[in-house]
């Protein structure tokens, strides 16, 4: 071992949306603890909690008894408190979800009934009053509009919140990559923690991480793509985000209109697999290993999947072009012209969570852990949204945890004595 040992009650793995806040909430739980966050950049918040699209969901996609659906309203209205509070912009466009033709409406219905269910105000709308709303919205007969949702600038939420964790007592740690769990110990690139109970919150590392404290045996990360396409038309001249009505049986919400916190408007994302866990562009952070090991994962997914992973690659491969991008935007809006669109922005990764013994993508947030540690191993959307009360609902799962060990797969949990070292 090299570096400074560190000693701490408690020390959270990864600098993104879920760990910042997770180590705030340690602190402010535990405030005569030592809270210390190690996170691998020089800056938190540089892969998906600042790459995301800002949007703050309002909840009415998720089933009812998911995770999901129980943090997003919340979420949401917590988030955009914090937001007003630190004087934030905050675009409140709202969301319409449009049909496209006489098949969609069922599942348009659906996401009304779930929205009703989780307590989310939802508008349903003739064609004409969507038309008021967003004047250059396509729909088939109805659709849904969700007045609460709106979007932020993801990186200056981010600035905010790691400022608060500074100043509330956090340790954070910057430069400092996880390299390994030596029996009590984390070592890292700089110092070697000695700490009273871990968090992992690593993101597209956290299934990795995990296996170092016997975690994660049946699920891997598989990393999917996002690249949005930025309109140069002026501010303002889409009024509202336009989502088509999705395939409720993936995790993806296909490709959509989303009006940015300064009015511009942009269409994506893409959920293209990626080759390794930080294949943002080009070869940059290539990583042979993870190369063979995705690309193995993926080939055995094209012969067997519960979800089709063969049609969906093929699918989300064609994003790589403007014209699919601009075609498939046009279903939900009116002149949508690929003059219009010329700039992609930068690319996001999912650290998209999968059962290899199912084959089939994990829908919900997923937390394993013990009386030594808690693992964060599926955060994807809306985990932007779901920060601040899904950090809490870690911390009382850690609370738990600290005496008997917690395995939680979406909204079920199971206790059991058995300890893991």
């Amino acid at each position: 071992m090299t570096g400074r040992m560190i000693t701490c009650d408690f020390l959270v793995i990864g600098g993104g949306v879920i760990g910042i806040n997770i180590a705030r909430c340690l602190k402010r739980q535990y405030s005569d603890s030592s809270v210390a966050l190690i996170e691998k950049e020089e800056h938190c918040g540089l892969h998906a909690s600042g790459r995301n699209s800002g949007v703050l969901h309002a909840g009415f996609y998720y089933s009812p008894d998911s995770l999901k659906a129980k943090f997003t309203r919340l979420g949401n209205e917590r988030l955009t408190q914090y937001c007003e509070s630190k004087k934030i912009a905050l675009n409140k466009c709202g969301k319409l979800v449009v049909a496209k033709d006489q098949t969609e409406l069922a599942s348009l219905d659906e996401l009304l009934k779930r929205g009703q269910t989780n307590g989310i105000q939802l508008h349903h709308l003739t064609a004409k009053e969507a038309k008021e709303i967003e004047p250059r919205a396509k729909t088939f007969e109805r659709a849904l509009f969700s007045p609460s949702t709106s979007t932020v600038d993801p990186v200056t939420v981010m600035e905010h919140m790691r400022e608060d964790a500074s100043s509330e007592g956090v340790q954070i740690h910057t430069g400092s990559p996880y390299l390994g769990r030596e029996g009590a110990t984390v070592r890292t690139a700089k110092h070697v923690f000695s700490s009273g109970y871990v968090v992992n919150a690593a993101g597209l590392y956290a299934d990795k991480i995990a296996r170092d404290f016997g975690f994660s045996e049946r699920y891997r990360i598989l990393p999917f793509k996002g690249l949005y396409l930025y309109s140069d038309e002026p501010a303002g001249s889409i009024r509202t985000n336009i989502y088509p009505v999705p395939n409720l049986g993936n995790p993806f919400l296909g490709v959509h209109f989303t009006v940015t916190a300064s009015g511009s408007a942009k269409i994506g994302p893409t959920a293209i697999p990626a080759f390794w866990r930080e294949n943002y562009g080009g070869m940059s952070n290539f990583l042979a290993g993870e190369f063979f090991e995705i690309v193995r994962r993926s080939v055995g997914l094209l012969a067997s999947s519960n979800f089709d992973f063969k049609r969906l690659a093929i699918e989300e491969i064609r994003k790589y072009s403007k014209v699919r991008m601009v075609e498939l935007a046009g279903h939900l809006a009116e002149g949508v012209r690929i003059e219009h669109f010329k700039k992609w922005g930068r690319p996001g990764i999912r650290a998209q969570l999968l059962d290899i013994h199912k084959k089939k993508l994990e829908m919900d947030f997923v937390l394993q852990g013990d009386e030594h540690s808690m693992h964060v191993l599926n955060a994807v959307s809306p985990a932007f949204t779901c920060s601040l009360p899904f950090a809490e609902h870690v911390c009382e799962k850690i609370t738990v945890a600290q005496n008997k060990t917690v395995h939680e797969v979406g909204g079920a949990s199971r206790l059991s004595t058995a300890s893991r070292g």
